[in-house]
């Protein structure tokens, strides 16, 4: 592999995760912004566990979700509280209505 092909591989993969800690983040809470702790917790988690499904954003946040289990503590916490946020949003929502 050239040194570019390395390069390129090495920045496909890490906008990857930035893609998937974004993901999650979305997915456990709408309306919520990217979260820097998302990336910082979950990145490491997301290349052992899943890193066959990047770069497709939708699969590697199903495989988190599916592993959720065998993710770092850190990483379980943020999602945790992230998917309590979005129920806590989505309960609020459908009470104003």
């Amino acid at each position: 592999m050239t040194r570019c092909q390395t390069i390129a591989t090495l920045f496909k993969t890490t906008a990857s995760l930035l893609a998937l800690t974004t993901a999650i983040a979305v997915q456990t809470s709408p309306g919520f912004a990217f979260s820097s702790e998302a990336q910082q917790m979950c990145s490491g988690d997301a290349m052992r566990l899943c890193s066959s499904e990047i770069p497709d954003i939708s699969r590697i946040t199903a495989c988190m979700v599916r592993n959720k289990s065998q993710v770092s503590p850190g990483c379980r916490a943020v999602m945790d509280r992230e998917h309590a946020a979005a129920t806590a949003a989505r309960k609020r929502e459908a009470a104003a209505q």
